[in-house]
This record gives structure tokens, sequence and C-alpha cells, in this order.
């Protein structure tokens, strides 16, 4: 599902990522940890195309990224990737369903079969009496499980998740965690989750220690 062989990245002289492979099964959880500075959000931008690297060789899902043309990887990423986020990154103008539908809108998906979706989504993650409010008007974890819904409505291969329990209080993260291996077991994902918390971390199937740009 994600082969990573020999990723190297530079920040101008900041060698940032120095070797790193990685090897990540289709349905796999794996958490990634280790000490602010690490690269362990340089790694996950790299996986999510939002960031390119300088040397080495990525595969995701069937697709080897350094082939592709930034046109290609617009495409992969809308189509194959799913992201969550610390900040939940919603857009204030939108109601709960409009936000989680934007993807599918961005890929051209018939209007009706995306709000179909998206109103599937909510009601899978307990939203359905939310989903004409607005982000200012839902709780930390409401917000946070609405960016959840986001992230499945292209039905992606791959979740790529960046702190996604970090401004969460400890039962609303508890039960994001629990989502994320129902979401698994419902839909077949793979995911890939940096982290702080250990609980989450310990949790995953497989964790992953980075350290001054290496996995160890």
């Amino acid at each position: 599902m994600i082969t990573a062989k020999n990723i190297h990245k530079y920040y101008d002289e900041l060698h940032v990522l120095k070797g790193v492979d990685l090897h990540i099964k289709k349905s796999e959880i794996v958490s990634i940890v280790g000490a602010s500075g690490a690269g362990k959000t340089t790694l996950l931008q790299i996986l999510g195309t939002l960031d390119g690297f300088d040397k080495g060789s990525l595969e995701i899902d069937g697709h080897l990224l350094e082939k592709l043309n930034e046109k290609e990887l617009a495409h992969f990423r809308n189509t194959s990737l799913g992201f969550i986020f610390q900040f939940h990154q919603l857009l204030p103008e939108f109601t709960a369903l409009e936000n989680v539908c934007i993807p599918g809108f961005i890929k051209k998906t018939p209007k009706a079969e995306v709000e179909k979706r998206g109103k599937e989504l909510l009601a899978f993650l307990g939203l359905s009496h939310r989903e004409s409010h607005k982000p200012n008007e839902l709780s930390g974890g409401e917000q946070q499980r609405v960016a959840v819904a986001r992230s499945l409505i292209n039905n992606p291969s791959i979740i790529l998740a960046d702190e996604p329990s970090g401004n969460l209080d400890t039962e609303s993260a508890e039960n994001l965690h629990n989502l994320f291996f129902k979401l698994r077991d419902e839909f077949g994902q793979t995911f890939v989750i940096v982290t702080h918390n250990e609980e989450l971390a310990s949790m995953a199937d497989r964790k992953l220690t980075m350290q001054d740009g290496k996995i160890i």
C-alpha cells in the first residue's frame, strides 16, 4: 500500500529526512511518534503529496509518486488520500454537511451523490442532528468528527492524520481514537497517524519512532 525507500528531504541546508524506509500494508493502522523536530510531520506531508522529496522513491496505492506531474498528483491526492489535522480546518461560513462535501465537489462527483454520501457519513459518526450547523455551533469533538467525515467523502484508500486528537479533551480524544479502528473495520482504510498521544500510538497495529530524521 505504501512503500518509501531512502527518502531524503532538505530545506536549504537543513537535512530533515535522512533516508527514511517505510512499508505499510493495506488496512494497517500505523502510528508515528518522536520528539518535536524529528521529521514526523514532514514525512506525513510527503506521504500526502503536500510536499516533495529530494531523493528516494515513494509508491502509494500502486502509484510511483515521483513519476506524476502536478495535475496528476492533485488528482491522486483528491481521490486516494484523506487528511485529518490537529486544527480541523473547517470553513466557518459553511455548514457541517457542506464542509464534508467539499472534496467531493472538487472531484466533480454529482451534487446529489456527494450530499447523500455526506449525510451517510455524518449519520455513521452520530452527527445527523448537526449537519446544518456551522463550525462555531459545534463542540471541538463534533468539529473533529466533521473533519473525519470530510476525509472519507471520496472513499480514499489511505487516511493521514497529524495530531488528530491534540486539541481534544480526554473523552473526545478517546472517542476519536476508537473511531479510527471502527472506520478501519467498516471501510478497510489504511491509517498513518502522527501523534504525541502515547495511548493512541500504542493502540495502533504498529508504532514507529522517528529520531533525527530517521525511523529507528
